[in-house]
């Protein structure tokens, strides 16, 4: 165990002063990494403590706002629903309403329409008894009268052909004589 006792007993020692002294570096580096957190807990603390100040009377003018706005908000939508509805009601009435007229003026259309059917039936018969009764004889005596007409006219042309036809006759007469 001597020698080789002896070198062991210096690695050993050598060991533990590095040992230690790593344990020294890690203690240390906790205490710095400690601080260094703490002092960054109380920024971000301030931070907080800031940003509560600040937003803080915001979010309660907002929460004001919303608590006064909710109850009128809520009175337009009650509001629009009792429009939607009376509006409905009264689409519904109008539409009953324009039914029932459309029916009433297709009553008096067919209604009228058959009184003009009548009415033009009456003249129509009105028109062909005229025809028969009055334009028929009409025509006949008119028919009479131009046959009567056309017979003077022969009676007439034969008259003047004898009249051109004996002046002549005398007068070749005359010139044979």
């Amino acid at each position: 165990m001597g020698a080789h006792g002896v070198g062991m007993d210096k690695w050993l020692m050598v060991f533990s002063i590095v040992a230690s002294i790593a344990l020294i570096v890690q203690g240390a580096m906790l205490i710095a990494l400690f601080i260094e957190v703490r002092q960054t807990n109380k920024k971000v603390s301030g931070l907080v403590g800031d940003l509560q100040t600040r937003v803080g009377p915001m979010l309660t003018r907002v929460q004001m706002l919303l608590d006064d706005t909710q109850p009128k908000i809520s009175n337009m939508v009650a509001d629009a629903a009792h429009i939607v509805y009376l509006t409905r009601g009264q689409a519904q009435k109008m539409d009953r309403v324009l039914t029932d007229a459309s029916d009433r003026l297709r009553g008096q259309l067919n209604h009228v329409d058959r009184l003009l059917t009548a009415a033009l039936d009456t003249v129509e018969d009105a028109g062909s008894q005229f025809r028969s009764k009055v334009w028929g004889p009409f025509q006949k005596a008119s028919a009479l009268l131009q046959g009567i007409k056309v017979g003077l006219d022969i009676l007439r042309s034969r008259q003047r052909d004898r009249h051109r036809d004996e002046p002549r006759e005398s007068q070749e007469e005359e010139l044979f004589i």
